[in-house]
């Protein structure tokens, strides 16, 4: 499929209804923010400027001590050494070739076999030691407390939000992926479809002042039950005519203003995807696998909807591997890589494959030692990104030192990561669409990092 998205039609109305509904919704620097992306768009010549970002969240923690592992002999040695009953036998690793090296080869677990080869051919980039970080923290400062640290480093639900809003040091009001729809948003032509949809259900991620997140199942829309036949056709119109009354109470108007709006954009999106293209590519059975199905085929019918930026969640769990690690985990990663592989084949097939970029993100990593039979909670984690965009076939940021009570250890093997969510989450936002000057409004912390732009995005 090639996207061909007309120019926006900014007359005088329209151009005034933008400002004020911008200046109203996010504030006065995120108005300015849009009044400069508005530009960009009237001023593409190429008239194709459709985007979409994947964010593929993988929930309980994922262990990337196997994920990314040494693959020369006295670093698997010590690996092994370290990791005892957690090792993955070394003729078991799939070699990987990165572009540029840090003097040691690796290996990535055997269950990724499909993303061995996206990797191999340049479409698929892995990020080293990612996580929630205040500010840029060695050992020595973690060990004396003397710079602030993420508030409660290994719990799940606090890294979950930090992850996703990218903003530790402050109470929680919205996410990157939210804050990045709402400057973003004056990309798209008139959406009758909100640019923010979730596969899985509420999450924090794509919390947004002006944009809401719109939750689809991965086998489709989410529809009201009893609406079939005559009686349900009935039903439906007394509920949307309840639902349309004036109230006194402004919550009573609101709640029913968004309900009948959410009925009417299930409908429209239900018929949309009933008529749209068909997707030949094949996608794996199970819950990630029918989610980015979905995620492809709300791809396919994006024009029609007038929306040349979008923001997609799609969420695994049971990454939670405290025992009985090593099956579980290498049948994560399965899912995970026939999954990505597949979705990679689709956007390719629908001509889309350089307008779209998936991208893995985690609670946390994992301790490099083991309880016995599985890990805990870590911090810093590998991660990946893919697509056409995106500058594959390395290994970006920097590996940690492998070595419990080493200089990137606390404790256990717990990496102090080496690159913030921030700078992660600043290449993908600035691939996007967002100009240098205005990533502070996405990414409030991320004047503290060294590196706003890893490189793996052309």
């Amino acid at each position: 499929m090639n996207f061909k998205n007309h120019l926006p039609d900014l007359g005088r109305r329209q151009f005034i209804r933008s400002c004020c509904a911008a200046v109203g919704s996010t504030g006065l620097l995120s108005a300015m923010a849009q009044l400069r992306l508005m530009g960009a768009v009237a001023g593409d010549s190429a008239g194709n400027d459709y985007k979409a970002l994947v964010c593929l969240f993988l929930q309980g923690g994922n262990d990337a001590n196997n994920l990314i592992i040494p693959y020369d002999t006295a670093g698997y040695a010590n690996y092994a050494a370290a990791r005892t009953t957690l090792a993955l036998p070394r003729d078991q690793l799939l070699p990987i070739n990165p572009l540029t090296t840090d003097g040691r080869s690796y290996g990535i677990h055997g269950a990724l076999g499909p993303l061995q080869e996206l990797f191999g051919s340049g479409q698929l980039a892995l990020l080293a030691n990612v996580g929630t970080l205040v500010v840029p923290t060695t050992r020595a400062q973690y060990e004396a407390r003397s710079v602030p640290l993420p508030p409660q480093l290994f719990s799940h639900n606090d890294q979950q939000v930090q992850w996703q809003s990218s903003v530790p040091d402050q109470p929680f009001s919205t996410g990157w992926g939210g804050r990045l729809a709402d400057l973003t948003n004056a990309f798209n032509e008139n959406p009758s479809l909100s640019m923010s949809i979730s596969l899985d259900g509420q999450n924090s991620f794509q919390v947004g002042s002006s944009v809401s997140q719109f939750a689809v199942n991965r086998t489709g829309v989410v529809n009201l039950t009893g609406i079939n036949g005559d009686a349900g056709q009935v039903r439906l119109e007394t509920l949307k005519s309840v639902l349309g009354q004036e109230n006194e109470n402004l919550f009573q108007t609101a709640f029913g203003g968004l309900t009948d709006s959410a009925i009417d954009t299930s409908a429209l999106l239900g018929e949309a995807l009933e008529n749209g293209p068909e997707i030949a590519t094949v996608f794996p059975e199970g819950r990630l696998g029918q989610q980015l199905g979905m995620i492809a085929r709300l791809i396919s019918i994006a024009p029609q909807f007038g929306l040349k930026r979008q923001v997609f969640f799609a969420r695994l769990g049971g990454w939670d591997l405290h025992d009985t690690q090593i099956d579980a985990h290498a049948s994560l990663l399965a899912e995970i890589a026939a999954g990505m592989k597949s979705f990679y084949g689709a956007t390719v097939e629908l001509g889309c494959e350089h307008s779209v970029t998936t991208f893995s993100a985690s609670d946390f990593g994992r301790t490099f030692n083991t309880n016995g039979d599985g890990s805990d909670h870590g911090w810093g984690s590998h991660h990946m990104v893919m697509g056409g965009a995106v500058r594959g076939g390395d290994i970006y940021g920097t590996m940690p030192v492998l070595e419990i009570n080493g200089p990137d250890d606390t404790g256990r093997g717990r990496w102090i990561p080496t690159t913030s969510v921030d700078e992660y989450a600043a290449t993908l936002a600035r691939w996007f669409g967002v100009g240098e000057a205005d990533l502070p409004l996405v990414l409030p912390n991320l004047g503290r990092f060294a590196q706003p732009d890893l490189g793996f995005m052309l």
